[in-house]
């Protein structure tokens, strides 16, 4: 079963070595893991997707609750949080193909961030479902690279982390 964790931790250097190896050290995989400042400048927010049963999930939180620098961890459940997505793709176009990728890139309110002769920047951000049906829509037009930020989630309702 796949799990959206919020992990609060001090804004401090070794943090996400400390985390990263929690995860590898017990066999864990992360399937995406992003991490940023908050309003807080003392604090960061990681946001790791990672598969698991509920005895498993409850190994890591407890576990993450022991490491230094965490201050707050929530294995979030099913809509109880709001999560997002970013990914640029770049896409190989011609002349027969530019006015397509920028009529489907419209339809998912994509953006076109780089234009070039022969091909378009477009920035999509969306649900993981939104970003995975784009990036199937843009297979046939050749993508020539892309990159994704993983997913970012908080709470519906007022929590800590």
């Amino acid at each position: 079963m796949r799990h959206t964790i919020s992990v609060l931790v001090e804004n401090k250097f070794g943090v996400l070595t400390r985390v990263a190896g929690l995860f590898s050290g017990r066999g864990y995989n992360i399937d995406t893991l992003n991490v940023a400042p908050t309003q807080d400048a003392t604090a960061s927010r990681m946001t790791i997707v990672t598969h698991g049963d509920e005895a498993t999930m409850e190994q890591i939180v407890k576990q993450l609750n022991k490491l230094p620098d965490v201050i707050k961890v929530h294995d979030f459940q099913e809509g109880e949080y709001v999560d997002r997505e970013l990914v640029l793709v770049k896409v190989t176009v011609d002349s027969k193909s530019r006015a397509e990728v920028m009529q489907i890139s419209d339809i998912f309110r994509g953006k076109i961030v780089d234009v070039q002769p022969k091909s378009l920047m477009i920035e999509i951000t969306g649900t993981e479902d939104k970003v995975e049906k784009f990036i199937e829509l843009m297979k046939p037009f050749r993508i020539a690279n892309l990159t994704r930020t993983g997913k970012v989630a908080l709470a519906r309702v007022q929590t800590e982390a």
